[in-house]
């Protein structure tokens, strides 16, 4: 068995780990930029019905908030699933518990 592969599929596993977190994250500073906005543009403007655009900038912050969620936890299901093979190779056409090289 080629451990020198087995080592590549591994470090390309933490950086899928690392670039879904780091995905989390944008998904996160994303909702916060949304509701900071929602909370500024009605103090500082002052508009008339400001506060439907406050409600609106909220809504939309927690909705992106949600999907950053969603989508961490789904690609981090899919990433332990696929992490399952590493260094367990089993060939098809395996006989006796030996691998063929």
């Amino acid at each position: 068995m080629n451990k020198d592969l087995i080592l590549r599929e591994r470090l390309a596993i933490q950086r899928t780990i690392m670039a879904n977190q780091s995905t989390f994250l944008s998904f996160l500073r994303t909702s916060m930029y949304f509701a900071v906005a929602g909370v500024s543009l009605d103090q500082l403007l002052k508009l008339p019905g400001g506060h439907i655009f406050e409600y609106i900038f909220l809504v939309i912050s927690a909705a992106v908030l949600v999907v950053g969620v969603v989508n961490y936890f789904i690609q981090k299901r899919r990433i332990t699933e696929s992490t399952k093979h590493i260094g367990d190779y089993k060939f098809e056409y395996e006989q006796g518990g030996t691998y063929k090289n």
